[in-house]
């Protein structure tokens, strides 16, 4: 049977089928509300095991391709009801703010029903030109991190209404965590949330008003329809069965196998259609979306275009095409669905015009009517993205009987990788006759607006008024905030950050304090290892000292970087002479180092000379933050020279190529909180008491005095240096000639564990000795999984998963020694992904 044959029978046989029958009869899910909501939605399974059902949106023109004019026209209706509920002097003061990569088209369609209103969408990709504006996470994303990046920074520093606009508003989590972000920076009085469907749950519902009243804002709630999901009992359980059952390639010859089990890559298809490209002539001043901000000017001269681009496109399709898809590209959303609509009413009623785009997001395609994902089509990234590679995904593409595809991304993804056997245009030309590739020039913003600069920043802090270091071994590019209550319960802190209500910078867990056997590990675990760590001390101080610099500027992220900082400068003292300076700066997942720092660090040394220090590595995120802040610091101050690669003692992820060691073994430093790294907490950012104008601040608990054993363990380490210096000089030599570029093994790894234990979300997921152990000591554990056969190293993580009532799985073939997982969906008295009772 042909495509065209086989799309056509899926039609009659699907006629008034509900696209989310198959998925509600299996599972027991069931959707009450409006009456436009099945409608609106249909139902697919995640590819997990242990994650049930997933929504799939007809109108969104993500997964499912749909008339362009259907697509753009939703959005657009929901703008103009933006416009009558503000009226219109406040309509035309609003800003717009879409979310990546699902609602960057939705976005961009209601600013269009506003008429007048500029346009900025998140983004996950850092741009090198563009300083950051702001960010926020999205807690249950597969890529978590949202970077706001306007060209302009006054674009989202006015005082008009705020529309925030998603393609679901499910729990308001993503929306609470933006507005409290961009409330710290530019508070205003309104707050308009647009969605297609609105579907908290009762207990969801009243949190958006609770949080409007404590910000002291007006927040207004839009959307298309709303209803709920219904999960029955054991929901979980018969996802799985489903899964397992449909995943294989023998009962489910739609989907294509994501891995040769031999080589491990995606196989490449066979393509039997050409690929050729349709050259546009895209306005050189218009964006290619909302990443930097979209101005009505910039609306006007795209509108003015678009029929000639239109045109381009018809005149490439094949003579005697009936039904033609426009593919866009993750978060390339508005210009293919523009392209789509453009092209839609050139062609008129002769073609059939759809639109859809590709996506991260996995999802099981199960070939039936009532499903929602009936194929997918698999192949790499290939716009070398910031999370690093991984698959990606066309939904209802093969097997719809389109005559063309015409797929259009931005030039950034015009990649080697794009054009590879196993590529998109590839994957396309095994399914579809024709295939026609657009590309969209990705605009690159002009000069970067540089920000007010203090005149002045305050010395470094120093023990012994700050910490229980000597005052020679390390100066904190921090603030002192010792007076300020920050801490909170453990379970407190956690339920807060999970829900959206708080970042976990803006408080301190409560100190842990350890029982007499948990410290007798700590001294056994020192005096095993004192020789081993003196050993990468030295390893790692002299390639930083052949390849980096000779005299190189040590700055370790505080604080798990603060004692290997000292180590280093004692080992560059003891072994070359040198009596290097040494400072910690603070840095934090979600918002950047410190630009404050820098700009003291530039103002006092040769940014070329410094040289990044921490203690391990895990997934990579920090090594990733630290590489992001630094672009956007170039682009704000203007200030270069700062090398974003970490020189760490040890890298079990593969993230680094500066390093003493890629064993994951333990460091006692990890076992430890403030009392082995000086005392001093962990950093502190909080709008209430750090300003633009401060460094980030931190906590001398000078009261744990009678406990510090940051001195005994700075002390034990470099005893063991004249023992080793034989060992460090083969081993250093070893390294310096081996090939140590980053494989980002462990994010993979995490990535796989994170959908394997049905966390779907990568920061609950903390692989390593060290990040396992801050893990017990920090947040709420939900289980350690521990590489079978794992010996001493682990001793202390048994210790505290004993006393804290968490269970320790021992898994094969763990590429590290062990992980730790957060609780995934903590809440006090909650439950975990497996149905049972958490113990804390």
């Amino acid at each position: 049977m042909t495509e065209r044959a086989h799309a056509e029978g899926h039609a009659d046989e699907g006629a008034g089928t509900w696209s989310g029958s198959w998925v509600a009869e299996r599972l027991g899910v069931g959707l009450t509300g409006d009456e436009a909501l099945t409608g609106l939605l249909g139902l697919a399974l995640r590819r997990n095991p242990k994650r049930a059902h997933l929504l799939v949106s007809n109108v969104l023109g993500k997964h499912v391709p749909q008339s362009p004019s259907v697509v753009h026209g939703h959005g657009v209706a929901l703008g103009r009801r933006v416009r009558d509920l503000l009226g219109a002097e406040a309509a035309e003061r609003a800003v717009v703010l879409g979310y990546a990569e699902t609602a960057t088209g939705l976005g961009h369609s209601v600013a269009d029903g506003l008429g007048s209103a500029p346009y900025l969408h998140s983004t996950r990709r850092p741009v090198a030109t563009v300083a950051r504006a702001g960010g926020f996470e999205e807690s249950h994303s597969h890529a978590t991190s949202h970077l706001l990046l306007p060209e302009d920074p006054a674009l989202l520093a006015g005082d008009g209404p705020l529309v925030l606009v998603d393609d679901e508003f499910s729990t308001g989590n993503t929306v609470l965590n933006t507005v409290r972000a961009l409330h710290e920076r530019y508070p205003r009085k309104r707050y308009v949330v647009v969605a297609l469907v609105d579907m908290r749950s009762p207990a969801d519902a009243g949190r958006l008003d609770d949080f409007a009243r404590e910000i002291g804002a007006r927040v207004d709630l839009v959307t298309t329809a709303s209803g709920t999901v219904q999960l029955p009992p054991g929901v979980l359980e018969k996802g799985q069965e489903l899964v397992a059952r449909h995943e294989t390639p023998a009962t489910d010859p739609t989907t294509e196998p994501t891995t040769d089990p031999t080589t491990g890559r995606v196989p490449a298809a066979a393509p039997s259609a050409t690929v050729r490209r349709v050259e546009l002539r895209w306005p050189h001043d218009v964006p290619d979306g909302g990443r930097h901000g979209f101005t009505p000017a910039h609306r006007a001269r795209l509108e003015a275009a678009l029929p000639a681009m239109a045109a381009r496109i018809a005149e490439a399709l094949p003579t005697g095409a009936r039904r033609v898809l426009v593919l866009g590209f993750e978060e390339l959303m508005y210009a293919p669905l523009r392209l789509a609509h453009a092209l839609e009413q050139t062609v008129g009623g002769d073609v059939a015009v759809r639109y859809s785009t590709t996506t991260r997001s996995p999802v099981l395609a199960v070939d039936d009517p009532g499903y929602a994902i009936r194929t997918r089509l698999v192949f790499p990234a290939h716009d070398d993205p910031a999370d690093g590679p991984g698959e990606r995904y066309a939904y209802n593409v093969a097997g719809a009987g389109f005559d063309a595809v015409v797929a259009v991304v931005d030039s950034v993804a015009d990649t080697p990788a794009l054009h590879a056997p196993d590529g998109l245009p590839a994957r396309l030309a095994a399914h579809v006759p024709h295939v026609l590739l657009a590309v969209v020039p990705s605009y690159v913003p002009g000069s970067p607006h540089a920000p007010e600069r203090p005149s002045m920043l305050p010395e470094p802090l120093r023990g012994p008024d700050f910490s229980s270091y000597a005052p020679d071994e390390v100066g904190w590019l921090l603030q002192d905030l010792s007076d300020v209550t920050l801490e909170a319960p453990t379970e407190e802190r956690e339920e807060a950050i999970q829900s959206g209500g708080a970042h976990y910078a803006e408080s301190l867990p409560v100190e842990y304090q350890p029982s007499e056997q948990y410290q007798q590990l700590f001294h056994a675990a020192l005096e095993t290892s004192a020789a081993r760590l003196a050993r990468a001390v030295g390893a790692v101080t002299e390639i930083v000292l052949a390849e980096r610099s000779p005299r190189p500027v040590l700055v370790s992220l505080a604080r798990a970087g603060t004692p290997v900082g000292v180590l280093m400068r004692r080992w560059a003292r003891f072994r070359h002479g040198l009596d290097l300076p040494h400072y910690a700066v603070s840095i934090v997942r979600g918002r950047g180092i410190d630009a404050n720092a820098l700009r003291w660090l530039a103002d006092h040394h040769d940014p070329a000379d410094v040289v990044f220090v921490d203690g391990w590595t895990g997934k990579g995120a920090i090594t990733r933050e630290l590489a992001a802040a630094l672009r956007a610091f170039e682009d704000s101050d203007g200030i270069t020279g700062f090398d974003p690669e970490i020189a760490v003692l040890a890298d079990p992820g593969s993230c680094v190529r500066t390093y003493g060691t890629r064993d994951d073994f333990l460091i006692p430093s990890a076992c430890l909180n403030s009392t082995v790294s000086g005392l001093i907490s962990r950093t502190v950012l909080r709008a209430d008491l750090v300003g633009p104008h401060d460094f980030h601040g931190a906590k001398f608990y000078r009261e744990l005095a009678g406990a510090d054993l940051s001195p005994a363990f700075l002390d034990a380490v470099s005893a063991r240096f004249p023992e080793v210096t034989e060992a460090v000089d083969a081993q250093a030599k070893d390294l310096l000639s081996a090939d140590r570029a980053p494989t980002w093994e462990g994010w993979a790894a995490v990535e796989r564990i994170s959908e394997e234990y049905g966390i779907h979300d990568v920061n609950l997921v903390k692989p390593g000795v060290g990040e396992t152990t801050r893990v017990m000591l920090r947040r709420v554990p939900w289980k350690v999984l521990a590489r079978a056969g794992a010996g001493a190293d682990l001793d202390h993580v048994r210790l505290l998963a004993e006393q804290r009532g968490v269970p320790v799985e021992e898994v094969a073939d763990l590429p590290y020694t062990c992980v730790g997982l957060i609780h995934p969906q903590y809440t006090r008295g909650a439950t975990g992904a497996d149905g049972k009772a958490v113990t804390l």
